[in-house]
């Protein structure tokens, strides 16, 4: 038993652990109730009695001496752990910047939620459509120049099957999926054959709003917008609506809002009138309605869409529409207390 009891505690003195987990396998090994240590314990009963005294005592030693090794390894585990030696051994070895979400996100996001409180759900639908679902079904003519090259891209032509101009292509997919009431958000990508420059791209982003039920008017769409201006803009917006054409809306105009850098006063941002436009709206025609397959004498709709980049040139003064889709980490991290 002595020679036992020598052993181990040369094997105590001499413990190591490159972890926490080795440790507790060492923990394991001699002071669980099925531990060396333990065993030793259970077999001290054929100690002889003029023995159990002497031996007793180098047990209890042995026992004490490994919980204080053990715990010993466990407070240098834990120091290091905090950081006490000025170490962090959980840290990565390149250092890790701190991301945030694309401002185009930011903005698309804030959009998506005002008009959710209003009622609007989010639909989607493919970039890549046909002809029907993004010019036909919306009231293209044949000779629009819309359908040109020289303003979309095309992937075939025979049948035609293109990169979405807009995302009013998700709205003719709903209104041929469902039954009115219908009152969808479809924000996405969409892609025109322009020249990139500082205020134009070759894809940006879109978020459009289509309302179909019975009895919907012009003053809905007005009164639907004001709010939209005042949520995203401030409580002291104003708004105005000016007549303009759509093939796909009738009556159709264009929405301005006061300048949110003067006030409305002018300035060379709002080129001195004091008012800066954002989206097109209008009347859903009934040329639409009918073919999707919506009766247009019981049903009547309103339709909107703006760029995702105009609200965020506006929002946060980006001059540059090229900022939005080089990825320069100086632009980004701008915004990394906006979201």
């Amino acid at each position: 038993m002595k020679e036992r009891i020598e052993q181990l505690l040369e094997e105590v003195n001499a413990f190591a652990a490159k972890n926490i987990e080795e440790l507790e396998a060492l923990r394991i090994k001699y002071l669980s109730k099925k531990g060396e240590i333990s065993n030793l314990f259970n077999d001290f009963r054929s100690v002889p009695n003029e023995q159990k005294r002497e031996v007793g005592q180098l047990l209890n030693d042995l026992k004490n001496k490994a919980q204080d090794r053990i715990n010993e390894l466990k407070e240098a585990f834990e120091d290091m752990l905090d950081g006490k030696d000025g170490i962090d051994l959980t840290r990565s070895s390149d250092p890790v910047a701190l991301g945030t979400r694309h401002p185009l996100s930011i903005v698309k996001n804030e959009i998506v939620n005002i008009f959710s409180r209003i009622g609007f759900v989010v639909a989607e639908g493919p970039e890549i459509e046909d002809d029907w679902h993004v010019f036909s079904a919306l009231n293209f003519p044949p000779e629009h120049p819309a359908r040109d090259m020289q303003d979309t891209f095309f992937i075939t032509r025979e049948p035609d099957v293109l990169l979405r101009t807009h995302t009013s292509s998700v709205q003719s997919r709903v209104m041929t999926s469902q039954e009115p009431p219908i009152r969808v958000l479809c924000p996405g990508r969409v892609y025109r054959n322009e020249a990139i420059s500082y205020r134009a791209h070759c894809f940006f982003h879109q978020v459009e709003g289509l309302y179909i039920d019975k009895n919907v008017s012009f003053a809905d769409l007005r009164q639907a917008l004001l709010y939209f201006a005042k949520e995203m803009f401030g409580e002291d917006t104003k708004i105005r609506l000016r007549p303009s054409y759509f093939p796909f809306t009738e009556p159709s105009a264009e929405m301005d809002i006061s300048c949110n850098l003067c006030g409305g006063k002018g300035c060379p941002f709002c080129k001195g009138t004091g008012w800066v436009e954002i989206l097109g709206c209008g009347m859903v025609d009934p040329n639409v309605l009918e073919a999707c397959g919506i009766d247009s004498k019981v049903y009547s709709g309103y339709a909107f869409g703006m760029g995702v980049e105009r609200i965020t040139n506006l929002k946060y003064q980006v001059k540059d529409l090229r900022m939005f889709s080089e990825n320069d980490v100086r632009f980004l991290e701008q915004f990394k207390s906006a979201h």
